[in-house]
């Protein structure tokens, strides 16, 4: 392992020594292995790509075009009328609510955008917002997806997962079929339920092996209950519309996921990348593929290099698992007292010492597309070259900025 992380580093400074750092790249030998064998965990239903993960649409198309990829998870409603109009993809599905009346004008106008774009709903009062910006009457029917609440609770008001949705109960998913299919105006495809506290939660965190016993106790018994209540819930939301699929799961429970009888499509998106936090999973580890490089400007003692920049924090609970990795050359480590700072980041370990000024320092970003918002482009290396490709920030796409 060691030597193929030395011969990591020398193939990306050779490759990239051209050009100025900040310098962020994606080895595509890996990502098209990642999505090959996310593939293959999906045990043959399709997978669609989450847009949030990626933010490069020359990225976006790549894995699109791979078997057993089909449609984008978009994570706002702008976002998919750029991804529709720039031919990426004719089904994105938006996966959070929206309160855009712009661009619902915009889809509700074109019916290209109508038919290829799904918004997401968990409450009558969704409905009501889009009915104000065009009445119901007479205007293209809008797609609209259930988003079920997958978090656990065990008892009483013990809630164990991310707090999304309030529909939870296979009775409160029928209730809300049931108002939506009396509406002029929408038309009912899709449930999703997301089950982040399995999908987006490592079951081997390093170093922590009392919290991965817990982990992985709830996830078990977490799991068969959601299993249960998401079919009961498919079955509700059916008696009142033909559903076209019923999304699940996330990079870290695409087999599970895929297995359930009730779900016909999986999301992955993370995966593709392989960050840090992906380290932390047994079940499957994705290949690292995404990498940035900063520069050492200075050596403020013998065992110390400072690079500029460097905080690049990834969203989340504030705690040391969203901040970015040394990873090449190995042996160095952030200063506890310091971590990954605006401007200038000083880190610490035995490859310190032999770093001077000029020198580039590989890091893993916690998570997979934030690092999009830090980079204009991304060079993709493929074999012994590279070549650029704009990110989302590169294409001044700033969605959630």
């Amino acid at each position: 392992m060691l030597t193929d992380r030395i011969a990591l580093r020398r193939r990306l400074d050779r490759i990239t020594g051209h050009l100025e750092t900040p310098v962020a790249v994606i080895d595509l030998a890996a990502f098209d292995d990642n999505a090959d064998r996310l593939t293959a965990r999906a045990g043959g239903k399709p997978i669609r790509v989450a847009s949030k993960s990626v933010r490069c649409r020359a990225l976006l198309e790549r894995v699109l075009a791979r078997p057993g990829w089909r449609g984008v998870m978009a994570y706002t409603l702008p976002e998919a009328v750029w991804l529709v109009r720039s031919g990426v993809t004719d089904d994105v599905l938006v996966a959070y609510p929206t309160t855009d009346r712009a661009a619902l004008r915009e889809v509700l106008s074109d019916p290209v955008l109508t038919a290829a774009i799904t918004i997401m709903v968990d409450h009558p009062s969704q409905l009501d917002l889009v009915d104000q910006v065009v009445p119901g009457d007479g205007r293209p029917a809008v797609r609209v997806c259930i988003d079920l609440d997958a978090s656990w609770r065990p008892a009483g008001s013990l809630h164990i997962g991310v707090r999304r949705s309030p529909v939870h109960s296979a009775a409160q998913a029928g209730a809300l079929a049931r108002a939506i299919t009396a509406r002029s105006g929408f038309k009912l495809v899709g449930v999703m339920c997301y089950e982040a506290h399995i999908a987006g939660l490592g079951d081997d965190p390093p170093g922590r092996a009392l919290r991965a016993r817990a982990i992985r106790m709830m996830q078990s018994r977490a799991f068969p209950e959601l299993r249960a209540r998401r079919a009961a819930a498919v079955r509700a939301v059916s008696a009142h519309a033909e559903l076209e699929f019923v999304n699940g799961g996330g990079t870290g429970s695409v087999a599970a996921t895929s297995a359930d009888p009730a779900v016909t499509e999986v999301t992955a998106g993370s995966g593709l990348y392989g960050p840090m936090l992906f380290d932390s999973y047994r079940s499957w580890r994705p290949t690292p593929a995404a990498f940035f490089a900063l520069s050492v400007v200075r050596r403020p003692a013998p065992r110390i290099a400072t690079v500029l920049g460097g905080g690049w924090i990834a969203s989340g609970t504030a705690e040391t698992s969203r901040l970015p990795v040394p990873w090449l050359p190995e042996g160095l480590r952030l200063k506890a007292d310091e971590g990954a700072g605006e401007v200038q980041t000083p880190l610490l370990g035995t490859a310190a010492e032999k770093l001077r000024p000029g020198d580039r320092v590989w890091f893993r970003h916690a998570k997979a597309g934030e690092l999009c918002e830090h980079v204009n482009e991304l060079q993709l290396v493929d074999g012994e070259s590279a070549a650029p490709a704009l990110t989302y920030r590169g294409e001044g796409r700033a969605f959630l900025g």
